[in-house]
């Protein structure tokens, strides 16, 4: 990493912005936490331009708060506008967003928002990086919550190349630190080491749980974005970087 920065973190506490705030103040950076919890808001705006001042650098690791496509979309779309406004007036260098490997392939869900976030925040004034990352290790537990039925954890076919938070992490202060990309390069990917299929990492989870989900895999044939879970459009590109543990490993590393 280059000379030590300030920089913002906004979803500071969360899966993956915790990580990198520990990353970059481990690296001599002065981190920013921007969280409702330190009383700054990207929604409201409430805090924003305060958190912001003497700022060089923003990294967007907020997420929103429901998986319905609406709810995603005007949450990504309302932050990233803030954090464009409120970073044009602070003269911030640079917004360093992570987004999701395929999101504008889809035409539902919370990856319609993800690519509205992708939009909104490239509209703006201030540069934008984006790192468009695999699903979480972590998301595994979060959709058997989502999906579960009494005993039964119904999840789709779909092929995933998991990756861990604090892999996405160390590549969003690297791209946070690190120098200027090439005029027209692609946005970067990263992904865990090896696709997978989604049910098994499911019943991988569901095994280590209290109260073990039984995990049924489901296809739905009215859902026009079927094929791109169960083909190639959430797994990453031949450019991608590919690291960390695999999803049984990190299981045992928790």
């Amino acid at each position: 990493m280059n000379a030590a920065q300030k920089i913002a973190v906004a979803g500071a506490t969360g899966r993956v912005g915790r990580h990198v705030v520990d990353l970059l103040e481990g690296s001599g950076h002065e981190v920013v936490s921007i969280s409702r919890s330190n009383g700054v808001d990207v929604i409201t705006g409430e805090g924003l331009d305060e958190a912001l001042r003497g700022v060089d650098v923003v990294v967007d690791a907020a997420t929103g708060p429901s998986p319905d496509k609406d709810a995603a979309t005007k949450f990504f779309t309302t932050s990233a506008g803030n954090l464009q406004r409120a970073g044009e007036r602070a003269d911030v260098g640079r917004i360093v967003a992570v987004s999701i490997i395929g999101c504008d392939r889809f035409t539902d869900g919370y990856n319609v928002g993800k690519a509205a976030h992708e939009r909104e925040l490239q509209s703006g004034p201030v540069p934008v990086r984006l790192l468009r990352a695999a699903q979480f290790h972590e998301f595994v537990g979060q959709f058997l919550d989502w999906t579960t039925q009494g005993e039964v954890a119904y999840v789709p076919v779909m092929r995933t190349q998991l990756v861990a938070a604090r892999t996405v992490a160390e590549e969003l202060a690297e791209l946070a630190t690190g120098p200027e990309p090439e005029a027209g390069a692609p946005i970067p990917e990263i992904a865990g080491p090896r696709v997978e299929r989604f049910a098994e990492v499911a019943r991988l989870l569901a095994a280590t749980r209290e109260t073990p989900e039984r995990v049924s895999e489901q296809s739905n044939s009215e859902d026009p974005d079927r094929d791109l879970f169960a083909g190639d459009g959430l797994l990453p590109g031949p450019h991608a970087k590919l690291a960390g543990p695999t999803f049984e490993e990190w299981l045992t590393q928790r």
